[in-house]
């Protein structure tokens, strides 16, 4: 029997690092052997350390509850065995670089779910059914920053996964797509705990514009091309996005308009290639891989949040509303789970894509 792969959390007790530890609980490949978070939990057991915090609706797995939780960055700290941390704490962008350099340096691979290091031209933003290729720029990076078995990859922002997967379904089908226009509709949980006041969400909706350039600029870049051991952005692709926070516990939704160069296909078509699409992970049977990873529906009243956000354990992307557009030409609404898809559960399918490719090194890592 294959030994899984030693992997820890750092941001173990917030609301990211819980659900990575009910994702992992089990899985076939990944063992959780090593938690980090603030200093006000370090030193305790993890089930001290989140007690009155424990926001998920399963109990802590039972294999966690004693482990002891370090301090994140603290590279003096007894680790024990690590091959892989998923990067999940809170911080401002120069810390968080900091920290997650750091531990790529002593040696460890990093697939971090914060923005850092999203738009470094040797990071690649990875959606695995998307972009897995971009995989190929870690030899690069390691060789630039003089890292030996260390590396960090990035996952999108939660907001970009509901549509940037089906318009690449759609460009892989070979419709060139250069102009989207996106309304994104984003849940309470993307928020964290404990979130916005309850004052702000109530009868309302709130702009989000910090999101906004994320919105377009990652799609940009997961959309790119690698050349001389860079990521370069598919400039040329034109995306106008508005960004709100809406009244929803979980699953972003996103309105999308777009064109198609050349000649117009039908409705029918794009169905067809919407529903017919296997990305790598579905032929590799990555054990988060959904099949298939878009639900279609003619349903005109879905994707519904409550209804279709848990499709495919939460990590497929519903599809409906398929239709012609004065405007562009045409239009969809796609939803995502923004804590499973948008967060751990896209990082952990990350994490099986690297294995598949042979970028974890199995002999366990001591920090």
């Amino acid at each position: 029997m294959k030994r899984k792969i030693p992997v820890g959390i750092l941001g173990a007790t917030g609301m990211v690092g819980q659900n990575y530890l009910l994702l992992l609980q089990d899985h076939p490949l990944f063992e959780v052997t090593f938690l980090a978070a603030s200093e006000r939990s370090a030193g305790r057991s993890y089930e001290s350390a989140v007690t009155g915090r424990w926001r998920m609706g399963e109990p802590i797995p039972e294999g966690i509850r004693s482990l002891k939780v370090h301090t994140i960055g603290d590279d003096s700290a007894p680790y024990g065995e690590c091959a892989l941390l998923f990067s999940a704490f809170s911080a401002n962008k120069d810390e968080t670089r900091r920290i997650e350099r750091g531990y790529a340096a002593a040696g460890v691979p990093l697939v971090s779910n914060n923005s850092a290091h999203r738009l470094t031209d040797n990071v690649p933003i990875i959606m695995p059914e998307v972009n897995p290729g971009h995989l190929a720029v870690i030899g690069e990076q390691r060789k630039r920053e003089g890292w030996e078995r260390g590396f960090i990859v990035t996952k999108p922002n939660c907001g970009i996964q509901s549509y940037a997967l089906p318009i690449h379904a759609l460009k892989s089908a070979g419709y060139v797509i250069k102009e989207i226009i996106t309304t994104n509709l984003q849940a309470l949980s993307g928020a964290g705990y404990p979130g916005q006041s309850t004052l702000d969400v109530i009868d309302n909706m709130v702009p989000l514009p910090s999101e906004e350039e994320e919105a377009f600029r990652e799609p940009q870049k997961i959309f790119g091309t690698l050349k001389d051991g860079r990521i370069l952005p598919e400039d040329d692709l034109r995306i106008s996005s508005s960004c709100l926070r809406v009244p929803v516990v979980h699953g972003h939704t996103s309105c999308v308009w777009f064109a198609v160069e050349g000649d117009q296909p039908s409705l029918e078509e794009l169905e067809e290639a919407l529903c017919h699409f296997r990305g790598e992970p579905q032929e590799l049977l990555l054990p988060s891989a959904p099949h298939p990873v878009i639900r279609f529906t003619r349903d005109n009243r879905r994707p519904q949040a409550r209804l279709d956000r848990d499709r495919g354990k939460g990590m497929a992307v519903t599809l409906g509303g398929l239709q012609k557009s004065p405007v562009l030409g045409y239009r969809f609404t796609a939803l995502s789970h923004n804590t499973v898809r948008g967060a751990a559960g896209g990082a952990i399918h990350t994490a099986e894509l690297l294995e598949a490719k042979g970028f974890l090194d199995m002999d366990k890592k001591i920090l």
